[in-house]
């Protein structure tokens, strides 16, 4: 996969992680890659395994020209919609950024309100490098977000499913009823809502 540049390389990648899961944040990240410290194996964060996952997010924050993580809550998710709180995460790791890039390019159909133009591929983190990073370093954090989760509301498993509508997240769900970081706009835990099931967990 090969990074694809302007004539000066500043072209960010953005990538989102968390939009189909019933609970916790939505993640996203953008990457600037440097063309001089290029990484081999990058794809598609789902399609490649968590050790192989985490050894190039390590070696995309070494040696990224610049990078950044960022997220939108669940009562911005519930607020605004799962596409609208994604894009706000996408802007969010793009203002943080340490260098200003000269275009953006988007995985996905959508694509954030930038400060400079914005493309959206489809599948682009299958197949622009930018775009894969960003999904790695998303998709990683995210990940880690969900294990500490965890440690709070441990009757979910969310260290397992990282929140995602498995059969076992859907059973815990119904029995225990909807914790703090559960999505109340995903149909899923409204229906549970709608029958009164609220955790008493703290």
């Amino acid at each position: 996969m090969n990074a694809i540049a302007t004539p000066a390389g500043l072209i960010c990648g953005l990538d989102e992680a968390g939009r189909g899961p019933l609970a916790g944040p939505v993640f996203a990240a953008a990457v600037v890659l440097d063309p001089k410290r290029p990484i081999e194996g990058l794809a598609d964060s789902k399609t490649i395994g968590v050790l192989r996952r985490n050894r190039l997010a390590r070696e995309i924050r070494e040696r990224a020209l610049t990078w950044a993580v960022a997220s939108a809550s669940v009562a911005e998710i519930d607020a605004l919609n799962i596409l609208q709180a994604s894009l706000l995460a996408m802007q969010r790791a793009f203002h943080a950024l340490g260098i200003r890039p000269e275009r953006a390019l988007v995985d996905g159909l959508h694509c954030p309100l930038l400060p400079c133009p914005a493309q959206a591929v489809v599948r682009g983190d299958a197949s622009i490098a930018q775009i894969a990073a960003a999904s790695i370093l998303a998709k990683t954090d995210r990940d880690a977000e969900m294990v500490r989760l965890h440690a709070l509301h441990p009757r979910y498993g969310f260290d397992r499913h990282k929140g995602y509508p498995t059969p076992a997240h859907v059973a815990a769900l119904r029995e225990y009823g909807a914790c703090e970081q559960h999505r109340r706009s995903f149909a899923p835990v409204r229906a549970v809502l709608d029958r009164g099931r609220l955790s008493c967990e703290r």
